[in-house]
Parts: structure tokens; sequence; C-alpha cells
């Protein structure tokens, strides 16, 4: 079945490689036939957080916010690509994030994370799945940790030992898939407040 899928990118840094993981996974979720969005906070330019979505009066929201808004609600499902800046992830994910909450609820999220070092952002994913399961899209079991990140994918996200990520991106999609179909059919069924 073809999902929605929102792939949320965390980093404005000029010189970002995380970009090149975000790109990978992209790739492999329109490889199996999905639709498949990017957001990414260097072309939404968001303000730090003022007032939420919610809070302003029927499209009385920028323009921006009721773009994201209508993306962040019909999606259903959402991969969260994170860095880990002092053990956490970056602020402007963050701030992405927390300009919506209805919208996002009751639907599954996955953890991407990737570091310049050895450990690929595993530290970050441990914040942001106590934070997204609050946010109402819990976090599926699996997670996508990518070391080295400079040196696993090209600029175009290819990457450069390919049957090692594309065994373990498989894996990770298929867990992604499970749980939005599911979470899917039980939408359909009515929400449980």
């Amino acid at each position: 079945m073809r999902l929605k899928i929102l792939v949320i990118y965390g980093s404005v840094r000029s010189d970002r490689q995380g970009i090149k993981a975000a790109r990978f996974i992209l790739s492999k979720l329109k490889e199996r036939g999905h639709d498949v969005e990017l957001i990414d906070p260097v072309q939404y330019k968001l303000p730090l957080l003022d007032k939420m979505y919610k809070e302003y009066k029927q499209s009385k929201a920028p323009r921006t916010l009721e773009k994201l808004a209508k993306m962040i609600k019909e999606a259903d499902a959402y991969v969260i690509v994170s860095g880990e800046y002092n053990h956490s992830p970056p602020p402007a994910l963050m701030n992405l994030l927390d300009h919506f909450l209805e919208e996002y609820f009751f639907k599954p999220s996955a953890v991407v994370s990737y570091s310049s070092g050895p450990w690929g952002g595993v530290r970050s994913t441990s914040h942001l799945r106590d934070f997204l399961a609050e946010m109402g899209m819990p976090t599926i079991p699996t997670s996508l940790p990518v070391p080295k990140v400079q040196d696993a994918f090209d600029d175009k996200g290819n990457p450069k030992e390919g049957e090692s990520w594309d065994r373990r991106s498989k894996q990770f999609i298929e867990e992604l898939e499970w749980y939005a179909l599911a979470l899917k059919n039980q939408r359909k069924k009515g929400r449980p407040y």
C-alpha cells in the first residue's frame, strides 16, 4: 500500500552533512513506491517559536505554517533525520517540530540519526523518542544510526558501501510501513479521544 511519508530534516548549518542521509532515506522510501516529501528547515526558514500553528485564528497563520500543517496532517508517517549536537537533537529540528502538535497525532515516526563520529547520533535518538511520543507520533523500535555520515554517502545520498545500507534501511522501512498501516487502519475507526 502506498503511504504518504514526510522526511523531516533538522540541520541548517552551511556545511551540513546529514542532508546526505536524508536524501538516502528519501530515495529508499520512493523505491518502495511511497509518496515522500522532504521538510528542510533551510527551505522553510521558520522563526523561533512564538506561536504554534494551532494558536492562530483559522486561515490567519503565516503561509509557511499553513503549507507545513497541510503536509503534516496528510502524512501517514514521519521519518526524522537528526544529527547530534551536545548529545541532543539540533535546535532547528526542535523548533520546526514544536510549531505543530495535534497534526502529528496517532501517526508513527522513525529516526535516522547521524554524526561525524562512530556512534551515529544514537544519543539524540534517545531524546527524540521521548519527545516524539509526547508529540503524538511514537517512534518505531528500530532506528537507523549513520556513523561518519560525511563518509557514508555521496552528495546525492548514494551509499558508498551499498549492500549494508540497503539491508539496514529495508528492515527500518518495513517496520515503519507496518506501524503506519496499523495506525492508519485504527484512525479510520476513529480516535480514542
